[in-house]
């Protein structure tokens, strides 16, 4: 294996160095009016995935004035987490998709983001954490429902746990203090998951209950399995709570990873994942409140009217309507996680928004592999973003992959690891 690696290795080299490779790595477009620059195309894009490593002793490194502790270990494959009202925490585990690969291209692009991630089974359940006396250990680590289908997307409101499995939307009754669900669920309505190139199915609740917003991801990077494949892909819909009755609420996003309400308001913000292939520095994933009705370029379009040559037939009238984000993240680094802070957190860390990066597997120098913090300033995104959990990645290894975000009641942030298969807790040091 070491031997084909190292051969793959090469390979990729020596393509790269023929198509151009990566110029300025260093690199990242952030903030709300990022400088574009124009798109790079080549034989394959850049790929790079650092060796996966044991933790040891050492953990993720975190600002002055907090520390970090694993809360969960040996689980099976963590990507997001929901805070209950009594103070569990649920951890929903499980690995989706099953696209077939179209090209060459495809083959090579899997067997390289496959050395990046865990060799553990998924879980396909989820597993609830408790910490009985607040004292910052969570004795209690037990499987809460399991059978389920690569479960992601986590919501909770008023006695009904919802789980976005990657092809339904189900129902758990569910009492304080529960740590096994009381019996199977009830489905509220299925999810589009045929080819299920983007099978994670994130997903939030308005605040009265009423409405749940699922994100659905393309089909495919860039329509390369023919538009009838992304019907009902590529957006956002909101669900009726009750009787599973769904709309879009959103299009053109091409794969919404996380979601979540603002604070004291009706207004939805997600993470999305832009388009590959245009090289190392496009096309920014990005961070953005989310209008009902609206459109936001995909296909046809990035980063507002940005036009993707790539796309034909092309559609001049939607890219005409098409909305510019909010706030660009960088260029692959994978956003999956979101949460919203609170002021409970300190004065740098009151108002803004959390997001867990996963990390690049398509630029030569890694982006990504670490959780921000997206500061805010009158309800908006301003100013860059801060490092605020880092150290995933060292040396040419990597011993963590950040996915889900939450803050809990009590202003610690819970972050996912789905390659360390670990839950870490980020609290403020007393």
């Amino acid at each position: 294996m070491r031997h084909c690696k190292a051969l793959s290795t090469l390979t990729m080299a020596l393509l790269l160095a023929a198509c151009g490779g990566e110029q300025d790595a260093t690199v990242l477009l952030v903030g709300p009016d990022p400088k574009l620059p124009e798109p790079q195309r080549g034989l394959l894009p850049s790929m790079n995935i650092a060796d996966p490593a044991s933790w040891g002793d050492r953990t993720p490194t975190v600002p002055e004035g907090f520390s970090i502790t694993a809360i969960a270990k040996d689980l099976q494959i963590p990507r997001q987490t929901l805070v209950l009202p009594n103070g569990d925490i649920l951890v929903a585990e499980g690995r989706g998709g099953n696209a077939p690969k179209l090209k060459p291209k495809d083959v090579i692009a899997g067997y390289i983001k496959a050395q990046g991630t865990t060799s553990v089974k998924s879980g396909n359940r989820l597993t609830l954490l408790r910490d009985a006396d607040g004292d910052g250990t969570y004795e209690l680590q037990t499987v809460f429902a399991d059978n389920l289908n690569a479960p992601y997307g986590l919501a909770y409101h008023d006695g009904n746990l919802y789980v976005a499995n990657q092809d339904s939307l189900v129902r758990f009754d569910y009492q304080d203090g529960q740590t096994e669900a009381s019996g199977p669920p009830v489905k509220v309505t299925d999810l589009p998951s045929a080819i299920n190139h983007h099978w994670t199915k994130a997903m939030t609740v308005s605040p009265d209950g009423r409405f749940l917003y699922v994100g659905i991801g393309s089909n495919s990077n860039i329509t390369e399995r023919g538009m009838e494949a992304e019907v009902d892909r590529a957006m956002i819909w909101q669900i009726d709570a009750e009787t599973g009755a769904h709309k879009p609420y959103a299009t053109g996003l091409r794969n919404p990873t996380a979601l979540d309400m603002q604070p004291g308001s009706d207004q939805l913000w997600a993470v999305v994942n832009e388009r590959d292939e245009l090289g190392p520095h496009l096309v920014p994933d990005y961070l953005t409140s989310v209008r009902e009705g609206a459109f936001y370029g995909w296909p046809y379009s990035y980063w507002g009217q940005n036009v993707d040559e790539r796309v034909r037939p092309q559609n001049p009238d939607l890219v005409a309507a098409a909305i510019k984000p909010d706030y660009a993240l960088g260029a692959h680094v994978a956003a999956l996680g979101l949460d919203f802070s609170s002021p409970v957190m300190g004065p740098q860390f009151a108002e803004g928004a959390f997001v867990g990066m996963h990390g690049s597997w398509n630029r030569e120098r890694p982006a990504g592999y670490k959780v921000v913090f997206v500061p805010f300033s009158n309800g908006r995104p301003s100013g860059e973003p801060v490092d605020f959990v880092t150290g995933f990645q060292t040396d040419g290894k990597t011993m963590g992959r950040p996915v889900g975000v939450t803050v809990d009641p009590e202003g610690a942030l819970i972050v996912a690891d789905d390659l360390a298969n670990i839950v870490w807790r980020v609290t403020r040091t007393p």
